[in-house]
């Protein structure tokens, strides 16, 4: 796994070396930017945006956001053997202030009086293909108004995943890459 774009282009990344963590594909990630920067359907801009990075794993999304001139991303996961290899994948920014890794469970961080000072341009959520709380997540973001008014939800499953996403949210593209099908919303 490497970092496609940016500043850090071409660095490798680490990844937990058990199976526990699924690493977001170069593939995925890739389409995944294109359409964002090129996409007539949504209006973020990456350079300067707020990102924040749900089941962050070893952080490949919230860096590669980094590594495109974000100003912020806020990693969240409560995985150790993950958090560890996310940590060492950070050290590329080691003299930055523009990155905040919560070792939590969203779940839980989201149900309780814990509060995240900012809102956010782009909301990445990449849970295990075995999660299906992911509508009581989307509407824990939406109760504490975390996405900008223009922000992007971008929502990361499995092809086959049998979950409707709630009609909460306006579902602006659905593309499938492989056995990953990505929404992208606001």
């Amino acid at each position: 796994m490497r970092i496609i774009s940016g500043r850090f282009k071409g660095k490798k990344l680490l990844l937990p070396k058990d199976k526990n963590t699924r690493p977001l594909k170069d593939l995925v990630k890739e389409s995944i930017f294109n359409l964002l920067e090129h996409s007539k359907k949504m209006n973020v801009n990456l350079k300067n945006s707020t990102v924040l990075d749900l089941f962050s794993g070893s952080g490949s999304f919230g860096i590669e956001c980094l590594s495109r001139e974000s100003k912020y991303v806020c990693f969240f996961e409560n995985y150790f053997e993950a958090i560890k290899v996310l940590e060492k994948n950070l050290l590329l920014f080691k003299n930055e202030k523009k990155f905040k890794i919560l070792k939590d469970n969203c779940f839980e961080y989201f149900d309780s009086e814990k509060k995240i000072d900012k809102k956010f341009d782009i909301i990445f959520i990449d849970p295990p293909y075995k999660e299906i709380k992911i509508n009581m997540l989307i509407e824990k973001i939406i109760f504490r108004k975390l996405l900008k008014k223009d922000g992007i939800l971008i929502i990361h499953r499995h092809k086959k995943d049998k979950i409707v996403i709630t009609e909460k949210i306006n579902i602006l593209d659905t593309r499938t890459y492989g056995v990953s099908k990505v929404y992208f919303a606001n």
